[in-house]
């Protein structure tokens, strides 16, 4: 079946990696590695980040539950600092949007599938820019849905109007792809941009990086 739609990540594929910026937190902090995700990933759906990102705590919240979720491990933070920190590092690639670009004049249909929270003042005016280099946006702040929940992927693909099989999904976090790939829908991780814009070249048939 032919690919008609391509979905973008947004931290991590078409932004620089917020991953970075936890990681830079870690070691200024002396933190153990990787301690935030580990946390993230043990409070789950109910834990203070994941409630950000479906929306359902603002950031006010979020700073004071968060700070008391690393407390209950012996740890103490500043979310607001790590917030302050994330939001440096949310910066397009620029030959991520070149793509993006070149994706639409050729008759692609491209969305962005994220897991975001609701945004306020200059990010939030850079977020709506960003949202016009594309057919279809969803966010995990706006449907209550997170990645790697099969039916964010599912929205994103009905608002598309296409079918599993005629897309392909670029993430930077194995277990989104995952569910990408279980649904049925070509995937590609992104490590290095430069390599994961080659591969999807090769799937979508047009030049999508500029020479030189």
């Amino acid at each position: 079946m032919r690919v008609k739609a391509v979905i973008f990540d947004l931290g991590g594929v078409v932004l620089d990696s917020p991953l970075e910026a936890i990681a830079d937190y870690e070691r200024r902090k002396g933190l153990p590695p990787d301690f935030l995700n580990r946390l993230i990933g043990r409070m789950g759906s109910e834990g203070a980040w994941a409630r950000l990102e479906t929306g359902k705590v603002g950031m006010e919240i979020f700073f004071e539950a968060f700070d008391a979720e690393a407390a209950s491990c012996g740890v103490r933070i500043s979310s607001r600092e790590l917030m302050d920190e994330i939001a440096k590092y949310a910066q397009p690639r620029p030959a991520m949007i070149e793509a993006i670009r070149r994706l639409r004049r050729a008759g692609f249909r491209v969305a962005a599938l994220t897991n975001n929270w609701v945004m306020e003042g200059p990010l939030a005016e850079g977020m709506n820019l960003l949202k016009a280099e594309f057919d279809v946006f969803v966010e995990s702040s706006r449907t209550g849905l997170q990645k790697p929940d099969p039916r964010i992927y599912e929205l994103t693909l009905q608002e598309l109007g296409v079918e599993p099989e005629e897309s392909v999904f670029l993430d930077d976090i194995g277990r989104n792809l995952k569910t990408a790939r279980q649904l049925g829908m070509a995937t590609i991780k992104v490590s290095d941009p430069e390599a994961a814009l080659a591969e999807l070249e090769e799937i979508v048939g047009i030049p999508l990086r500029t020479a030189g």
